[in-house]
C-alpha cells in the first residue's frame, strides 16, 4: 500500500509536467515561428518479486514472473519542427522558410542563434535585424535611398535606389540546418542555440542541400493545433484525477488497517 502511494504520486507529477508543456503551447498559439513541444514519459524500475523462468520444481520453470512497477518519469520534452501555417502580410522584410532551415542572427556576445521567426526590421544603420535588434548573419545593410526591397527564393536581396531603374544586389541570406534540430536549446525570444545533441549548423544558400526556400511578405505562424492541445489537456487532467484517486484509495486502505482491533 505504501508503494502505491509513491507510484501514484509519480503519475501526478508527470501529468503536472504534461499540463505545463501543453499550457506553454497554448500560450504561444499566436507566436510567429513557435514550435510546439511534446512531453515524453517512460516507466520506472520494476521490483522483481519472482523472475520469469525461475525453477519451481525439478525440470519445471515459472512461465510468468511477478514484477511490480514503481511509476513513471519524464523522459524528454521535445520540440516538434513541423511547418506552421503561412500568413500573408505583404511586408517586404517578413520572410518564411518553406521547408527545412533556420535564419541566423548575431547575439550581443558575438555568438550565433537560430530562429524560424522571419519578422525582420531595419535598424537606424539600415541593417536587417530581428525584433530585438539582433542583426541577421551574414550582416546585410539596405541603402538609405532604397525604394523597394526584393528577396528571392534563393535568398538574394536586391533593391531599387532612387533615380535608378536597375536592381542592385546587396547580399544573400544564408540558412542553417541541423542533423537533429530537436537537440537545439530553446533560449526564448524565438531563438535556439547549438548543443552537442543538435550537431553543428550546416549553412548555405536557401534551396540547396535540403534547405528550404524563402518567400517574401509571408510569416510562419505557430504550429500549435488548438483542438489537439485541448484534447491532450483533457487527457492529462483525467490522468491526474485517476492518479489522485489511487492516492486516495491507498490512504483509505491504510486507514482501514490502522483501525483494526484484536
Amino acid at each position: 500500500m505504501i508503494r502505491s502511494l509513491f507510484t501514484a504520486a509519480t503519475g501526478m507529477h508527470a501529468q503536472q509536467l504534461n499540463v505545463d508543456v501543453i499550457s506553454n503551447n497554448l500560450a504561444n498559439v499566436n507566436t510567429v515561428g513557435f514550435k510546439r513541444s511534446r512531453a515524453d514519459f517512460q516507466d520506472l524500475l520494476y521490483q522483481n518479486l519472482r523472475n520469469p523462468g525461475a525453477p519451481s520444481a525439478e525440470g519445471v520453470q515459472i512461465p510468468v514472473g511477478i514484477q511490480v512497477g514503481l511509476g513513471v518519469k519524464p523522459a524528454s520534452v521535445q520540440k516538434l519542427f513541423t511547418q506552421g501555417d503561412f500568413l500573408n502580410t505583404g511586408n517586404n522584410l517578413d520572410m518564411v522558410i518553406e521547408g527545412d532551415g533556420f535564419f541566423q542572427v548575431t547575439m550581443p556576445d558575438g555568438t550565433i542563434s537560430y530562429t524560424r521567426a522571419g519578422s525582420f526590421k531595419l535598424d537606424k544603420d539600415g541593417r536587417i535585424v530581428n525584433p530585438d535588434g539582433y542583426p541577421m548573419e551574414p550582416a546585410i545593410s539596405v541603402p538609405s535611398d532604397a525604394t523597394n526591397i526584393t528577396i528571392g527564393t534563393d535568398g538574394k536581396i536586391t533593391v531599387l535606389q532612387a533615380g535608378n531603374t536597375t536592381p542592385v544586389e546587396i547580399g544573400t541570406i544564408e540558412l542553417a540546418r541541423f542533423i537533429n534540430p530537436a537537440g537545439l536549446l530553446a533560449v526564448g525570444k524565438n531563438l535556439f542555440t547549438v548543443t552537442d545533441a543538435s550537431g553543428d549548423a550546416i549553412t548555405g544558400t536557401p534551396g540547396t542541400e535540403g534547405r528550404g526556400t524563402i518567400n517574401q511578405g509571408i510569416l510562419e505562424s505557430s504550429n500549435v493545433n488548438v483542438v489537439e492541445e485541448l484534447a491532450n489537456l483533457i487527457i492529462a487532467q483525467r490522468a491526474f484525477d485517476l492518479n489522485s484517486k489511487a492516492v486516495q484509495t491507498s490512504d483509505e486502505m491504510l486507514q482501514t488497517v490502522a483501525a483494526l482491533r484484536r
